[in-house]
């Protein structure tokens, strides 16, 4: 693996017998370690590759990021040596939005867009959110609404040592997150698949569904049992979906292959 392109990315086991990369984005707090078995269950045609952002696993000792704009821009450089395979994007809640970004940032200083933008958990960028930032609670407080959204094990929650290395991941997450601010822009051209959770009260159906303005290609919206976190507890079902997201992308890639062989 080459420096620093495979420094931000874990890389599944697919490597060279691969068509088409899937990278995929953390939610908050969240770690590359999310997607580690995703390559068991989807084609050995995709290869993923887990974003491993600083702040975090091996990169615990960089600075994390607060600013999305900066982010997307550090992923730009890093990436475009990735991209010279047919790829696709996946992000959960806030990944979502990094892998939008992203997206429209490789369109504007690359030319091309991913086969698919998949993006999950998370209202369309252009949808409010009236709720209050809680990336600059007191740490009591920030900890209870934590407990309240239910993305920290319980067992992190009640360990006090563990609990001093995330809180601050989370909080520099929660402030990239928080203090996003959505640009009007083209709409990208590649399809864009949308899944939501079916008892996740804060990203309904209808803020999903937003997400249609944002593609002048195909949309798909699917709902899945599950709250915010149906990524964990209904894994088998999304990746089934994705796969076939995935699949028939590729087979878009394939025909494009083979209407350039036949000019």
């Amino acid at each position: 693996m080459r420096e620093p392109s495979y420094s931000w990315f874990r890389r599944s086991h697919a490597g060279e017998r691969a068509e088409l990369r899937l990278f995929c984005f953390p939610y908050a707090g969240g770690t590359a370690h999310i997607y580690r078995d995703w390559d068991r269950y989807l084609p050995p045609t995709i290869e993923v590759l887990s974003a491993q952002l600083p702040g975090r696993g091996p990169r615990l000792r960089e600075p994390s990021f607060v600013s999305l704009p900066d982010l997307v821009k550090a992923l730009t450089t890093v990436i475009t040596p990735l991209l010279d395979k047919p790829f696709a994007f996946f992000g959960h809640s806030m990944g979502a939005i990094i892998a939008f970004e992203l997206a429209r940032s490789v369109r504007q200083s690359l030319a091309c867009e991913p086969e698919v933008l998949c993006v999950s958990g998370r209202r369309a960028p252009e949808a409010p959110d009236d709720k209050p930032p809680s990336y600059n609670l007191p740490k009591d407080e920030f900890i209870a609404e934590l407990r309240r959204i239910d993305g920290t094990p319980r067992e992190v929650l009640e360990h006090t040592e563990l609990m001093e290395m995330v809180v601050p991941v989370l909080r520099a997450d929660f402030q990239l997150i928080q203090t996003y601010q959505y640009a009007a822009g083209a709409p990208l051209a590649c399809p864009i698949a949308a899944y939501g959770g079916l008892e996740d009260s804060e990203v309904p159906r209808e803020l999903l569904s937003m997400w249609r303005g944002h593609t002048t290609s195909g949309f798909a919206l699917h709902m899945l049992p599950g709250d915010h976190f149906f990524l964990r507890s209904c894994q088998t079902l999304l990746l089934e979906m994705l796969a076939r997201q995935l699949q028939e992308a590729l087979a878009g890639v394939r025909i494009g292959e083979k209407n350039k062989t036949r000019q």
